[in-house]
């Protein structure tokens, strides 16, 4: 008997009553229904669709979770994991209007496709096999995923039960942003090889590059703690930094400054040096990132803090975030993914029909 590679059908399971192929696990059976196929026998397209996939839904919860806090609902559901000692779901609670306790629960709701998504990315990424072999940076960054979502709905239990306590709230959102960059660089090495790192741009840019990221990192944080002072905190009894609002204002603004000098610094330097098209590129949309935010900032501030637009500046405080990520992983090259796709079910090994069985 020869034996190659064909496609796998019912008809095929047997031949003259005698199993014709070797056995299948159930996921690769499952990897040949076209609808599990992107997930369980993932492409370089669809591992790459769904890393980005990842990163949306990370970032429409952060934005989400500031839409909480600026319309004062964080306690609209004052218990966890039920939205109030006596409901399950959404009802009126004390000192809560039903608007608020629907924002909270709305948001916890939203928790529920967060995880479908996150589950997702992480079985993409265990099962992505680009050169026929697991690639395990890949496999820990799908990892951290649900991970994080497992870690935040704790973080939020806690928060929520220690009725919003402001560094528990700077606590969450930086967790949050944490599993964001996992996200934008699982994005990032997924459309990469395995190879080792090779710089495409000078030392020193690549040095103010990850300066920029730590400023950026810095500035959320100081974001956190402006809003965890000011009037946006929540209600007048929710729990607030004891700082002088117009101080922290200014150190966050100061911090901006400095981030977009770095900035300026940093895409100056690619531009004389002639970097990569596509690092060029990053640096640009960085920069307008940065420039839109800084504007939304002062707006804001001059206008006396309107709700709405103070969620707009949290919301475009992510996208900074990462375009800075994405101008960090551009300063390096580990060459292409292998153009070898992961070996799907429907390319199990067959008897081929004999010239008797004809």
């Amino acid at each position: 008997m020869c034996w190659g590679r064909a496609a796998l059908t019912p008809g095929d399971a047997y031949h003259g009553g005698v199993p014709a192929d070797p056995p299948a696990t159930l996921l690769t059976r499952m990897a040949a229904w076209p609808f599990a196929r992107p997930v369980l026998a993932p492409t370089a397209v669809s591992m790459r669709r769904l890393a980005l996939a990842g990163i949306v839904a990370d970032t429409v919860i952060m934005s989400t979770g500031a839409a909480v806090r600026l319309s004062s609902s964080g306690l609209g559901c004052p218990d966890w994991p039920r939205c109030s000692p006596a409901d399950v779901v959404a009802s009126k609670n004390a000192g809560q209007t039903l608007l608020n306790t629907w924002i909270e629960f709305g948001n916890r709701l939203l928790t529920f496709p967060l995880v479908v998504i996150a589950a997702l990315v992480f079985i993409a990424a265990w099962r992505y096999r680009p050169d026929g072999h697991k690639r395990r940076d890949l496999f820990w960054l799908g990892a951290a995923q649900p991970l994080g979502v497992v870690a935040q709905a704790v973080i939020g239990g806690i928060l929520v039960l220690a009725k919003l306590n402001p560094v528990l709230v700077s606590v969450h959102f930086g967790v949050s942003a944490a599993i964001v960059a996992a996200a934008v660089l699982l994005w990032v090495r997924c459309q990469e090889g395995s190879g080792p790192a090779v710089p495409v741009v000078r030392a020193d840019l690549r040095l103010i590059s990850a300066a920029l990221v730590g400023v950026t990192a810095l500035m959320l944080a100081a974001g956190t703690v402006v809003t965890g002072t000011g009037p946006l905190a929540g209600h007048a009894d929710t729990p607030r930094y004891h700082f002088p609002l117009e101080g922290v204002t200014q150190l966050h603004a100061d911090i901006g400054w400095l981030l977009t000098g770095l900035s300026v610094a940093l895409v100056l330097g690619l531009r004389l040096s002639g970097a990569p098209a596509r690092t060029m590129r990053a640096g640009w949309i960085e920069i307008g990132a940065l420039l839109t935010q800084g504007a939304i900032g002062y707006i804001q501030y001059f206008t006396h803090l309107p709700a709405g637009l103070v969620w707009v500046h949290v919301t475009g405080a992510v996208l900074v975030w990462i375009a800075v990520l994405r101008l960090f992983f551009s300063m390096r090259d580990r060459g292409p993914v292998n153009s070898t796709q992961t070996p799907r079910a429907a390319a199990l090994p067959t008897r081929q029909k004999e010239p008797l069985d004809r």
